[in-house]
C-alpha cells in the first residue's frame, strides 16, 4: 500500500490517495478539491478508483466528490446520507469493509461534527478533523469537547502505538507523540 498527500488549497486540508499496489485500486480519503495532479496520478498509473471514506461533512472535505463522480464511479463511504445522497453508503458505529482490497476499519468520533469518523488502514489512522497533531479538533460546546476527548481516549489512544496518524489538516503524527502532546485532556 502507498498513500499520497495532496493539499486542498481552498480549504487549507489534507487529501489522500491510497493506492493498493498488488491491484491498482485507488481510495480518495477527504476529496475537498479535485487539483489536475490528483486525477493525472490516478489515470499515468492506470488506478481503478474504488472508494471515498469521507470524515465529515464539511466543504473542506467533500467538496471534491461531484468532480470524482464525473469522471469514476467509486463507493462513497460517509456517516451522513447528505454528502452524496443515494451514492452514499451509510455507515454507522464502528465496523469494517473492504474498499480496493483493502480492510478498512472505522469508527464513530462525534463531538467535532456529529458524523466524524475515523478510518483505519494498516498502520494509517485517518483522524479528518477529530485529532490534529498537537491538538484535538473544534468542537461548539463543552459537552461536544467532553464526548471528542472521551472517543479519543477510548477509540484513538486505545490503539497500538506503531501507528501514524493523517489528520485533516496539518502534517501527520505518530500515535506516541500524540499522546505526548495532546495529554492534556487524559
Amino acid at each position: 500500500m502507498k498513500v499520497y498527500f495532496h493539499l486542498n488549497v481552498a480549504g487549507f486540508s489534507n487529501c489522500y490517495l491510497v493506492v493498493n499496489e498488488e491491484t491498482k485500486e485507488a481510495i480518495v480519503v477527504d476529496p475537498g478539491e479535485i487539483t489536475e495532479e490528483l486525477i493525472s496520478q490516478i489515470e499515468e498509473n492506470f488506478l481503478t478508483l474504488s472508494g471515498i471514506l469521507v470524515t465529515h461533512n464539511h466543504g473542506s472535505h467533500v467538496d471534491g466528490i461531484k468532480t470524482l463522480r464525473k469522471i469514476y464511479s467509486p463507493e462513497i463511504f460517509a456517516a451522513d446520507w447528505e454528502v452524496a445522497k443515494n451514492q452514499t453508503t451509510v455507515i454507522n458505529g464502528d465496523g469494517k469493509i473492504k474498499v480496493a482490497h483493502l480492510n478498512v476499519h472505522y469508527m464513530a468520533i462525534p463531538g467535532h461534527t456529529s458524523d466524524s469518523v475515523v478510518y483505519k488502514i494498516e498502520n494509517l489512522l485517518f483522524t479528518g478533523d477529530v485529532l490534529f497533531a498537537g491538538s484535538l479538533g473544534s468542537t461548539n460546546s463543552s459537552y461536544s469537547k467532553f464526548i471528542l476527548q472521551s472517543n479519543i481516549n477510548q477509540k484513538i489512544y486505545s490503539q497500538q502505538d506503531g501507528l501514524v496518524l493523517m489528520p485533516g489538516h496539518g502534517p501527520p503524527i505518530t500515535l506516541e507523540a500524540a499522546k505526548m502532546y495532546c495529554s492534556t485532556f487524559k
